[in-house]
């Protein structure tokens, strides 16, 4: 009895901590770039180099960038849209505009403090 109360106990556990890094967050595209992400030979000496598009994720006081991990996402994301996203060690997943995707989580940051709103207008300089 002891052994099922055991077992028992470390599933809820298991669920609990799973359930935990699925949490879903509430971000916004901030920005998207081209980067370069590896390369295909064409032949002996040729190589061309592979673009993707990278996009930065704010949820809260966290940017992530993000890559798509498979070329069957060629089309843009709107910048500034509202995303509803949920993490799984280093992959991103979320909806833009009610569509699914999933990426690569390829770095994170702390996003930057706003800057601070001046209360009053800078004066205005004197000639001499």
């Amino acid at each position: 009895m002891k052994k099922i109360s055991l077992i028992l106990a470390v599933l809820a556990l298991a669920l609990a901590a799973s359930a935990k890094g699925k949490q879903e967050m509430q971000g916004t595209i901030i920005s998207e770039s081209s980067v370069a992400c590896g390369s295909q030979a064409n032949g002996k000496k040729k190589t061309t180099q592979l673009m993707c598009q990278e996009y930065v994720i704010r949820a809260g006081t966290t940017e992530y960038h993000v890559r798509q991990e498979k070329e069957e996402h060629k089309e843009m994301l709107p910048i500034n849209a509202p995303v509803e996203l949920t993490i799984n060690k280093d992959k991103m997943k979320f909806k833009v505009n009610g569509k699914s995707y999933e990426m690569l989580i390829v770095s994170e940051a702390a996003a930057p403090a706003a800057a601070p709103t001046p209360s009053t207008p800078p004066a205005a300089p004197t000639k001499p």
